[in-house]
C-alpha cells in the first residue's frame, strides 16, 4: 500500500511540473487573439493519450465560430473514431483586455482563460461524456499559435488532481 500511495504522490508532482506556463517565454511574436482566430469555420483533429503512453480516442472536430460583441460561440461538432458523436456549444465572454470565461453543458461552474501573446491558457471543469457515462475531469489546456491559421493545442486532464493524460488537438482555420 505504501508503494502504491508513493506512485500516486510522485504522478501528481510529476503532473503538476511537467505542466507550460503562460509565463513561459513566447517562441513566436505573433499575438493570438481568439475571437478573430474561431470567427468563422475551423476544423480540428485529435487524440487522447493516457499517462502510460497509449492512444485510446482519436476524433475530428467541426466548428463554428459566431462573434457578437465580447460573446464568442463555438458549436463543436465531435466525430469519434469509435463511430460515436458529439456536439458541445461553448458560450465565452471576454470580461477583460486579455481574459475571458465561458461555459458550456457539463461544464460545472464557469471556464476562465487567458491570452499571453501567441499562448492561450483556459481551465474548467467538466462531466465528460464517455461511451460508458460521464466521469467528471478537470481540464487545463494550453493553446498555441503557430501560424495565422494554425493553433496546437495541449490539454491535460485529471481526476481529483491525478493526472489521467493529455489530448492534442491541431485546429485549422478555414
Amino acid at each position: 500500500m505504501k508503494i502504491y500511495t508513493f506512485f500516486i504522490i510522485i504522478l501528481c508532482l510529476a503532473g503538476c511540473s511537467l505542466s507550460p506556463s503562460l509565463r513561459d517565454p513566447k517562441l513566436s511574436e505573433q499575438q493570438l487573439n481568439l475571437e478573430e482566430f474561431f470567427n468563422g469555420k475551423v476544423i480540428a483533429y485529435g487524440q487522447f493519450q493516457d499517462v502510460l503512453g497509449n492512444v485510446s480516442r482519436r476524433f475530428n472536430v467541426d466548428i463554428h465560430g459566431a462573434l457578437n460583441q465580447d460573446q464568442l460561440t463555438l458549436t463543436e461538432n465531435f466525430s469519434y473514431s469509435d463511430g460515436t458523436s458529439e456536439q458541445r456549444i461553448w458560450n465565452l465572454t471576454k470580461v477583460g483586455d486579455q481574459k475571458w470565461t465561458g461555459f458550456a453543458d457539463g461544464v460545472l461552474g464557469k471556464a476562465e482563460g487567458e491570452e499571453s501573446g501567441d499562448t492561450f491558457y483556459w481551465n474548467y471543469t467538466i462531466d465528460l461524456p464517455l461511451p460508458d457515462g460521464k466521469m467528471r475531469v478537470t481540464f487545463n489546456d494550453y493553446m498555441w499559435l503557430l501560424s495565422p491559421n494554425r493553433m496546437l493545442n495541449k490539454a491535460y486532464m485529471s481526476k481529483w488532481g491525478i493526472p489521467l493524460g493529455e489530448v492534442t488537438i491541431i485546429f485549422e482555420k478555414q
